[in-house]
């Protein structure tokens, strides 16, 4: 089992060399507040002075400590020759290694801090400031045991030196990425002489540990506590209980590093504190029981991790491989590329329009489905909106009926009033059935981006082939509508041209419109002041019949019959009758319509109707009329055009673009002196496939790191 640890580790060489954390790996994380006692604590996980010391904040950057056992210099000078590859091992005891300095070995620890300083003041600068971007340091000494630990910025309030106002939540946020690994195990130091209770080292790991399953509590500085106090009931566990447990810790004190004083020594002088002051706690308290800890801790969690680890590995391998493999091999052969390439865009276009795509969209409607929409749903639900009469007042026909009679009194609604009013209602279908074309071309149009990024991956290699076949498919969508909107208006064109009275589903109106104008005949023909009810039933039948007569043949004969009949039938003088009805409508005002007085002119305006005036009962059936035939004769045409838009859309705009789309592609850019232009790769992309090629090349070496463990490796 102890062979975990040096695994984690070459896992996590094989990660940074791809400078990423798609991996998450088991580490332990040290968190405190500034000035708690960490960096002594590592220290004497270490047994050598290599962490930067002084006031203030002094770790300003992640520090990722790895720390590897090796065996002593004796026994390696017996293994390895002098002159092989690991004369380095040869020659020192102890020596660290840097990421960042590759090749280069630090024998002397002072060194390796010094290190550590310059390479923080390289990306922190030198007045405080802190980054995110951690420092890599391999230790190697027969003393330590293996470990992997990451040292984080202190917990810090107030901002000093080139601090920004917002540190306290920088270093907030630096240590949440760190410790929310669900990987990684939390080392909280708290010292002695505060309060556990205000320990924001424990608060943080609460916040992301709430059953405590991975904290380690450090209680440092036990030789520092008032006179008269101790923390025996803080390192038994009965404050602040925590599952992984509490470990009591004397660090070096400022008066030892002046001196130089030994981690040895150091080391002894804690167990003598232990024993004195917590005798029953020696055993379990003190560096190095906390290092041999700390090492039982991770391997547990390591051996709990790993099969999740060793799946995650697995499907991250799967899908950079198909990243891989969807940026495509450098192109060799340009013309073949560019007709392949081609050949599936036109492919894909044809298949998002027939609902047959390799990707289908579940978040809204795109390609065929929507154009099916905006004919069904958009532009029919428009018409249907369409109110037949919209638009069209009383007075409107009234109106229209009067410039069709000209000089002559109506005696029947005139033909031509009807088809005057019902073309200007027609001609409103014409503006939805444009918008509809309209629509279905700004759908094809959005078709060409869905397949440059969904169906086609290999257009985003190439982005001048992209813009280019863009250019192609927009300027034959924009060829096309033109034509499609010339049909279209078309369409309501022909509609307009010809309004056929005889269509099978207008004979109805037709027939209801004649038999109201057969009525309104005997009415005309009555004379003034003779009610239906001075009639027989004899004498209206008989009137009714010479009434038509009188309508179908305009003859004086029948009109005067009909009088001198209904005036004997009243026992009155006919010719009377119908002077004295005519004097009285010569003296009636005029309304503008009669002479004006002398010394009068003509108003022209006062020609129109009133608004105001109330309808007379035949002013009102004639309305009636011309309402009834305009609604049934516009929704004959409703339909018709509700019917034809959509297939004059479908055969000169979509079919059109779906036949020849290819064609026009390869006879634009199938060209000799086009392709190594069209088909040169983005920097973009070059870079991507670099990273991912890496990326998978790291996650098969740690896949075949993870395979060398055996289930025996794990007990």
């Amino acid at each position: 089992m102890e062979t975990l640890i040096p695994i984690i580790n070459r896992l996590q060489e094989v990660f940074l060399t791809v400078g990423t954390d798609v991996i998450q790996l088991p580490q332990i994380v040290v968190v405190g507040s500034q000035s708690s006692g960490k960096s002594s604590v590592l220290e004497s996980l270490v047994g050598r002075d290599f962490l930067p010391r002084g006031s203030g904040i002094v770790t300003r950057r992640p520090l990722v400590l790895q720390l590897i056992n090796v065996a002593p210099l004796e026994q390696r000078r017996q293994i390895l020759p002098v002159n092989s590859l690991g004369c380095v091992g040869v020659k020192a005891e102890e020596w660290g290694t840097f990421l960042h300095c590759k090749g280069q070995v630090f024998a002397d620890f002072a060194e390796i801090r010094s290190e550590i300083e310059k390479e923080t003041e390289r990306s922190s600068g030198d007045n405080k400031g802190i980054s995110p971007e951690p420092i890599h340091l391999k230790i190697f000494s027969p003393k330590v045991l293996n470990l992997t630990l990451v040292d984080l910025p202190g917990i810090t309030k107030v901002p000093v030196g080139d601090q920004p106002e917002d540190i306290e939540a920088q270093v907030y946020e630096m240590i949440q990425s760190f410790i929310s690994n669900p990987n990684s195990l939390i080392l909280a130091v708290s010292p002695a002489n505060s309060d556990l209770a205000t320990s924001e080292a424990l608060k943080l790991a609460r916040d992301v540990d709430p059953e405590g399953r991975r904290t380690l509590l450090v209680v440092s500085k036990l030789d520092l506590m008032d006179a008269g106090t101790d923390a025996l009931e803080v390192l038994l566990g009965r404050v602040i209980p925590v599952r992984l447990g509490i470990i009591g810790v004397v660090n070096r004190s400022q008066h030892d590093i002046n001196t130089q004083k030994s981690l040895e020594d150091s080391l002894r002088g804690e167990q003598a504190f232990l024993q004195r002051h917590y005798p029953s706690l020696a055993a379990r308290c003190g560096s190095r029981y906390l290092a041999r800890t700390l090492s039982r801790l991770l391997m547990h969690h390591i051996r709990d991790c790993l099969p999740e680890l060793k799946s995650r590995v697995t499907a991250l391998s799967g899908q950079y491989q198909a990243r891989l493999s969807g940026y495509g091999q450098p192109v060799e052969d340009h013309s073949a590329t560019l007709l392949q390439i081609v050949t599936k865009f036109a492919s894909d276009y044809c298949n998002t329009i027939e609902g047959t795509p390799r990707y289908i969209q579940t978040t809204e409607l795109c390609g065929g489905a929507r154009i099916c929409y905006i004919f069904h749903e958009t532009f029919g639900r428009t018409l249907q909106s369409i109110d037949p009469l919209g638009g069209l007042t009383e007075l409107d026909i009234l109106t229209a009926i009067r410039n069709a009679t000209g000089p002559r009194p109506a005696l029947f609604v005139p033909e031509i009033s009807f088809e005057l009013l019902v073309k200007r209602q027609i001609k409103r279908l014409e503006e939805p059935s444009l918008r509809c074309v309209e629509l279905v071309h700004e759908e094809l149009q959005r078709i060409i981006q869905h397949c440059s990024s969904y169906s086609t991956q290999e257009l985003l290699r190439f982005p001048k082939l992209h813009d280019s076949i863009v250019e192609v498919v927009t300027a034959l969508l924009r060829k096309r509508l033109p034509v499609t909107n010339e049909m279209v208006h078309h369409l309501v064109a022909i509609e307009l041209a010809y309004i056929n009275t005889k269509h099978p589903d207008f004979s109805d109106a037709a027939q209801v419109s004649a038999s109201v104008n057969s009525q309104q005949v005997v009415l005309l023909c009555l004379p003034s002041g003779l009610s239906d009810q001075a009639c027989t039933p004899q004498l209206s039948g008989f009137l009714y019949f010479y009434a038509v007569l009188a309508v179908n043949s305009q003859g004086h004969f029948a009109r005067t019959f009909v009088q001198n009949v209904v005036s004997k039938a009243e026992g009155l003088d006919g010719g009377k009758r119908w002077k004295n009805d005519r004097a009285v409508e010569e003296r009636a005002p005029s309304s503008g319509f009669g002479s004006p007085s002398k010394g009068q002119a003509i108003n022209l305006l006062d020609t129109a109707l009133p608004p105001s005036r109330r309808l007379t009962t035949r002013e009102q059936r004639d309305c009636e009329v011309i309402q009834r035939l305009i609604k049934s004769y516009f929704l004959i045409v409703r339909k018709s055009i509700q019917d034809s838009v959509p297939k004059a859309v479908m055969h000169f705009l979509v079919n059109f673009v779906k036949e020849r789309l290819q064609s026009e592609l390869v006879g634009q850019l199938y060209k000799q002196t086009l392709m190594h232009q069209l088909l040169v790769e983005s920097a973009d992309t070059a870079q991507q496939r670099d990273e991912v090629a890496h990326m998978l090349e790291a996650l098969q070496k740690a896949n075949n790191i993870i395979s060398e463990i055996r289930e025996t490796h794990l007990w």
